[in-house]
């Protein structure tokens, strides 16, 4: 199944598996953006918005828990977050810290913020539709086409 057709299937963790895929990289370039600012409160939300994209790239590209040798109690961690629901707590959780850092000093870290809860918007609606959670097939998922047959 192509991605066209997996974003045609209107299943909405599909659409939350890829705006995490956007908020890795937006994350991580905001993170190294924003922790040499001489502000130490914003230093510390850049670590923490630095460390949410490597936690995000494991969880939405399942294949980097294979061939990548982490601890099994990470390992562990990471496949705690196989539900719709459990992402969208997930992705609310690390979306607040990215707003808290805004009371201290408004900054780009704010545009992390939001495609953060965009993406817990999407798998809470997965959620609400009861959709069942499927991975994209171009990020190590099963992709679609086992929904379907």
């Amino acid at each position: 199944m192509s991605l066209g057709e997996e974003f045609r299937s209107r299943n909405f963790s599909i659409y939350g598996q890829w705006t995490g895929v956007v908020a890795i990289i937006l994350c991580f370039a905001l993170g190294i953006a924003n922790i040499f600012s001489f502000n130490a409160i914003e230093i510390i939300f850049s670590a923490l918005c630095l460390l949410s994209s490597f936690l995000i790239l494991f969880i939405e590209v399942p294949w980097l828990l294979r061939i990548c040798p982490t601890s099994s109690k990470f390992d562990g961690f990471i496949r705690r977050f196989t539900t719709n629901w459990m992402r969208a707590a997930f992705y609310t959780i690390l979306s607040a810290i990215q707003f808290i850092s805004l009371f201290n000093r408004v900054s780009s870290l704010l545009a992390a913020a939001i495609v953060l809860i965009i993406a817990a918007c999407f798998y809470a609606l997965a959620g609400i539709m009861s959709q069942e959670f499927v991975g994209s097939k171009t990020l190590g998922g099963v992709g679609v086409a086992q929904m379907i047959v």
